[in-house]
């Protein structure tokens, strides 16, 4: 869902007069790079002249996808995950509401995506992870019509999208991701080595629409170009295509070359696009190997092995439970062990691939679904680490997750510098807002546009601004300079505010020092709690979860403020957030968090 936009987009303030508006634009590409806005120029230029349109054309939809007439047996599962694959089944419809407020019969890359409300739940949607939850079912229950269910769900689906016209079309990395689960559920009913006529024609449909739009796929360095390479890939393989997945394999293997650092971190700052990541190259992966497909170029297999053990740093080993931290649309791929927000499965599932280890669920149901055996090593846990971006703090029971930004290579998902988060156990106690929507209505624009601002993280603001300028809906200038410390980081802002943060922990004590400095007036620091009977103290706050102490070397004017977090894209709740307010001069802040 993420996007590059130089122009556009809402911002979270007033009117800007339009050539300080335009230098913000200016400094957000010199940052960005000739490479993307390059990228994203051509595409725009090949667009408007409408190259695009005629390649892409008014596509025959090559008659109905069959789907194969009977399933195999399926492999030993606990009941338990078997009966709750067929429920799940059983409530599915074989039709739906495909556009929503979108127009249906545009081309789909004339569509205003914002305007008439939020895509992100229409392209879920069309993704059609139906269709391999389907597949599992069929394989339980050879006689309980899921396959001609699934015929009837991807009927209906191809009646109501033709090519390239409407929301399903509008987006490449959106055929990738659909492509994708077709090609998992045709695997799971040993029918992808050979698909039937029409699903090819569907499949070859696809291929030609990521195609289209590749540029504009590789401008945004994030989760679009290793999506769609990897749909590629896959359309390939089921085409038997050698030479489209080769292609597909090559733009997978730089794309992770490029946006996965040798530390693991993704370019894209967020644990649950991380988590998507790693579904769409664990998917890819499989494939690979079940098709005998040439291994993908190094350092594909290092980098995803790295990847991996950074998304499992981050998930909680008792819940699967993620950080909130950078944008988050509750995205994940192939979830054959129906975890949902749970995203051990996903770590299990690459660790298996990519590491040769297990991740502490030896009898995971999704990996079962996909013959992955458990390996007898496992991942090393996790004590102190530090990756691009990113730096961890493990004590007893405990640890924190500090957004670093050192080094910003990529562009910032939000102005969220220095955010702590801090969990005790299961607990999230200091936590991050998440997203909300990415096109909230009228009634959720504020609380939405405040999760992504610097107000919205547990760091310290400056005279009530972001630490770095919004220009359009994904995209911020005035980057800082970040730097990464022995035991925390610190930045620079275009003001020249500066902010450095150290974190350390004795037991169940944890000690967060601010050090600040720069041209500010007053500051503000922020501490989102989790929900409990929070009360404010002479010297800050307290709860049956915990005890928070603030002292700086200026007055503090302590307040227990209403927040917002949004735990699941599209809501929206309220949050306790602990503010401590001061005017300069004021140089230094501590934090002491002690722990039940």
């Amino acid at each position: 869902m993420e996007e590059l936009a130089l122009g556009g987009g809402c911002l979270p303030t007033g009117p800007t007069p339009a050539w300080r508006a335009a230098l913000a634009r200016a400094d957000a590409a010199r940052r960005l790079g000739a490479r993307a806005v390059g990228l994203w120029g051509w595409h725009r230029l090949r667009l408007a002249c409408g190259l695009l349109h005629r390649r892409l054309g008014d596509a025959a939809s090559g008659g109905a996808a069959e789907l194969p007439g009977a399933a195999p047996a399926p492999p030993a599962l606990p009941p338990a995950h078997a009966a709750a694959v067929l429920a799940a089944a059983r409530v599915l419809a074989c039709h739906a509401d495909w556009h929503g407020a979108f127009d249906a019969t545009a081309h789909a890359l004339d569509l205003d995506l914002f305007a008439p409300g939020d895509v992100r739940p229409v392209w879920e949607r069309n993704r059609l992870a139906e269709l391999p939850l389907l597949a599992q079912a069929a394989r339980l229950d050879p006689q309980g019509g899921h396959l001609a269910r699934a015929a009837a769900l991807l009927a209906d689906w191809q009646a109501a999208n033709p090519a390239f016209r409407g929301p399903a079309w509008a987006c490449g990395q959106e055929a990738a991701l659909r492509v994708l689960h077709l090609a998992l559920a045709l695997a799971l009913l040993e029918a992808d080595r050979d698909p039937p006529a029409g699903m090819r024609a569907l499949i070859a449909l696809h291929a030609r629409r990521i195609a289209a739009t590749t540029a504009y796929a590789e401008a945004q360095d994030n989760n679009h170009p290793v999506s769609e390479a990897a749909g590629l890939f896959a359309c390939g393989l089921l085409l038997r295509d050698g030479g489209l997945a080769a292609r597909g394999a090559r733009r997978l293997a730089r794309a992770v070359r490029r946006l996965v650092s040798e530390d693991g971190a993704f370019a894209q700052p967020s644990a649950e696009y991380h988590r998507l990541l790693l579904d769409t190259l664990a998917v890819a992966e499989w494939l690979r190997r079940r098709h005998g497909a040439p291994e993908f170029a190094a350092p594909f297999a290092a980098r995803a092995a790295a990847a991996t053990t950074w998304l499992a740093r981050v998930t909680d080993p008792g819940t699967g439970a993620l950080p909130k931290a950078g944008p988050c649309d509750s995205s994940r791929l192939a979830d054959l062990g129906l975890r949902g927000e749970d995203a051990r499965g996903s770590v299990e599932r690459a660790a298996r691939l990519f590491a040769g280890a297990g991740a502490g669920c030896p009898g995971d149901t999704g990996c079962a679904w996909l013959g992955l055996p458990c390996p007898a090593a496992s991942l090393p846990r996790a004590g102190n680490w530090r990756s691009a971006g990113w730096a961890g703090f493990a004590a007893p029971g405990a640890r924190a997750l500090l957004r670093t930004g050192a080094p910003l290579r990529f562009r910032p998902g939000q102005a969220d510098l220095l955010h702590l988060d801090l969990w005790d156990g299961p607990l999230n106690l200091l936590r991050d807002g998440g997203t909300g929507s990415y096109s909230p209505g009228a009634e959720l624009a504020a609380a939405c546009a405040l999760l992504a601002a610097t107000a919205g993280h547990n760091t310290i603001g400056f005279d009530g601004a972001d630490q770095m300028r919004r220009v359009s809906r994904f995209l911020h200038a005035h980057w800082p300079r970040s730097q990464a410390l022995p035991d925390g980081a610190a930045y620079r802002d275009h003001r020249g505010n500066t902010h450095q943060r150290r974190v350390s922990a004795t037991g169940r004590l944890w000690l967060i020092e601010d050090a600040v400095a720069g041209p500010f007036r007053a500051l503000v620091l922020r501490w989102r709690l989790a929900p409990a009977e929070w009360r404010l103290t002479a010297t800050g706050a307290a709860s049956p979860l915990a005890t928070i102490a603030l002292a700086a070397d200026a007055p503090l004017t302590l307040r227990l403020a209403q927040g917002w977090e949004s735990p699941r894209y599209g809501t929206i709740q309220p949050v306790p957030v602990l503010e401590a307010h001061a005017r300069a001069p004021i140089t230094r802040l501590a934090s002491r968090i002690e722990l039940p």
